[in-house]
C-alpha cells in the first residue's frame, strides 16, 4: 500500500462525489471532477405515479430491487403523494428479492423484509433466481434506477410474467459538459492517471462523448495502454469491457473498497 501523492484520478460521478473524492484527497490525490451523467428523481412523475398505482390497484406477486437509492425514492415520491402506507402494506404482502446488501438495507429501513438477496451484487443473478422462483402468470415489479434493464426483464416477460417497471430515477446528460470535455481532453493528453468509474451510464457516457468528438479510438488506445480504469464493479465496467478496455475492480462494490483498490495500485 501506498499513497496517491503525484497521481491524477478522473471522478466521474455526480452522486456521492464528495465523499469519493475527499477520500482520494486524504490518500494524497489530485483529483478532477467531470459528471458523465446527472440524476433526475421523478417525485412527479406521470409514469412513476401509473406504476405506483398499478402495483397498488391489484398488488403484485414479487418485487426485483435493483438499487438502494431507487427504492428509496420511490417510497420518498410516495410519501410525497400521501400513499406510503398502502405501498408498504402492498410491498409487505410480496416476495421482495434485491441485487445484493444496499437493496437490503433500503428494504429493511422501510420495515420490510427480503426473501433473498443476491450474494454477488449483480442483476444478472438477481434476474436469474427470480426466474427461478416461478413468473408464469404472476405480477413482477422491477424497480429500476436510470434506464431499462431489457436483457433481463425480456426474460421474465417471456417466461409468463405481468412486468410492471417502476422508475424513480433517469438519467441525462449535466448541464455543464466543460469540465467532461477537460477531462476527455486530460485522459487524451495524458495528464490523467486513472479514471474512476461508479455507474454504467457514466461509463458509456464518456464513450458517447470521445464518439461525438471523433476521439473514440484514441481514447479506447489510451485506456488500454496509459490510463488505469476501476469501476465500482461489473455491470459499471460492462461498457468499457465491451470496447476491450482492461478494468480493475474491488471484490466489494463500495466507494471505501474502490478507493482502497486506486491506493493499492497507483500507490507510490
Amino acid at each position: 500500500m501506498g499513497d496517491l501523492t503525484g497521481r491524477t484520478i478522473g471522478v466521474t460521478a455526480e452522486r456521492r462525489a464528495e465523499e469519493f473524492i475527499s477520500a482520494l484527497e486524504r490518500n494524497g490525490a489530485t483529483v478532477r471532477h467531470a459528471p458523465m451523467i446527472h440524476i433526475v428523481p421523478l417525485p412527479d412523475d406521470l409514469l412513476l405515479r401509473a406504476a405506483t398505482d398499478d402495483v397498488l390497484a391489484e398488488g403484485i406477486d414479487a418485487l426485483a430491487v435493483t438499487t438502494g437509492a431507487g427504492f428509496r425514492g420511490w417510497f420518498e415520491a410516495a410519501d410525497g403523494w400521501g400513499v406510503s402506507a398502502r405501498l408498504h402494506a402492498t410491498l409487505g404482502r410480496a416476495r421482495i428479492f434485491t441485487r445484493g446488501p444496499k437493496g437490503k438495507g433500503a428494504v429493511r429501513g422501510r420495515g420490510l423484509t427480503e426473501e433473498w438477496s443476491a450474494p454477488e451484487e449483480s442483476n444478472r443473478e438477481l434476474f436469474a433466481h427470480v426466474l427461478e422462483s416461478g413468473v408464469d402468470g404472476k405480477r413482477i415489479a422491477v424497480q429500476l434506477h436510470g434506464s431499462s434493464l431489457p436483457e433481463h426483464t425480456d426474460a421474465l416477460a417471456a417466461a409468463g410474467a405481468r412486468l410492471i417497471e417502476v422508475q424513480p430515477y433517469r438519467w441525462e446528460w449535466p448541464s455543464d459538459l466543460d469540465p467532461a470535455y477537460q477531462l476527455l481532453d486530460g485522459v487524451l493528453d495524458r495528464q490523467v492517471d486513472a479514471l474512476a468509474f461508479t455507474s454504467a451510464p457514466a461509463t458509456a457516457n464518456l464513450l458517447s462523448l470521445a464518439r461525438q468528438r471523433g476521439k473514440y479510438e484514441e481514447l479506447v488506445r489510451a485506456l488500454r495502454s496509459d490510463v488505469v480504469c476501476a469501476c465500482v464493479g461489473p455491470v459499471t465496467a460492462a461498457p468499457l469491457t465491451a470496447a476491450g478496455v482492461p478494468t480493475l475492480q474491488p471484490e466489494r462494490q463500495r466507494l471505501g473498497a474502490l478507493v482502497k483498490l486506486l491506493v493499492s495500485e497507483l500507490g507510490s
